[in-house]
């Protein structure tokens, strides 16, 4: 299967902090990939230096056939990845219709997709006017992907969607992000390993700023010894 994205041993520093001393992700097109690991292994530092948040030192980050690594991240964004970060990041004192407008790469990209994104999140579309300030977690959450849809983006990057919430939002999420692949491949950070489990084809397990577990997530759900080793899992 032909991948849409390649990270090639990056090694990444965060001040002179060595955070990433080798990771290597393959991301196969239409998929969804999720980064496991222990908390402060190096997942949500990974889906930064992939969007040159955290540019990488040394190794490479090839999307769609193209190296990316040291382009500016206004610049990666535009070559179509989007990012779901983790706490939402949404804008507090916008309603949640400025929080998606203000996301568009391209003039009209929100009136184009705005059937779309209601479709996947109808309770939006009754907060329309709601500030970012009163909107639930779960609302917050579902606002932050949405405002990653706006632009046409080819891979999402999605950290830690359900943290903090209700297992009926978490639902609700699983489902959203489901449809989401249909149309746009997605790597996604999760501490919850049910939910990964149920949502990932593929995984990457990070420990201690190295990849050291890689394949599909049917076969590391039958390794209860990787899963327990790695991930302190039951």
């Amino acid at each position: 299967m032909e991948n849409i994205l390649e990270v090639q041993n990056i090694q990444t520093f965060i001040g002179q902090y060595h955070i990433l001393q080798g990771v290597s992700v393959s991301v196969p097109k239409g998929s969804i990939t999720a980064l496991l690991g222990r908390n402060g292994a190096g997942k949500t530092t990974t889906l930064k230096s992939i969007l040159g948040l955290t540019p990488p030192r040394e190794g490479k980050v090839i999307f769609e056939g193209n190296e990316i690594q040291g382009i500016p991240s206004f610049d990666i964004a535009r070559l179509g990845i989007g990012f779901v970060p983790e706490h939402r990041a949404i804008f507090r004192d916008l309603s949640v219709e400025e929080n998606l407008k203000i996301a568009e790469r391209n003039k009209g990209d929100y009136a184009r997709k705005e059937e779309m994104l209601f479709s996947l999140f109808p309770d939006l579309k009754r907060l329309i006017t709601l500030s970012g300030a009163n909107l639930s977690g779960g609302q917050q959450q579902m606002l932050a992907i949405a405002r990653a849809l706006v632009a046409d983006n080819r891979l999402l990057l999605i950290d830690e969607p359900s943290e903090g919430l209700a297992p009926v939002i978490i639902e609700n999420m699983m489902t959203a992000i489901r449809q989401l692949s249909a149309e746009s491949t997605i790597v996604l950070v999760e501490q919850n390993f049910l939910v990964a489990s149920q949502l990932a084809e593929y995984y990457v397990i990070i420990e201690e700023g190295r990849s050291v577990r890689a394949g599909k997530m049917a076969d590391l759900v039958n390794d209860p010894d990787t899963i327990h080793r790695y991930l302190g899992a039951a």
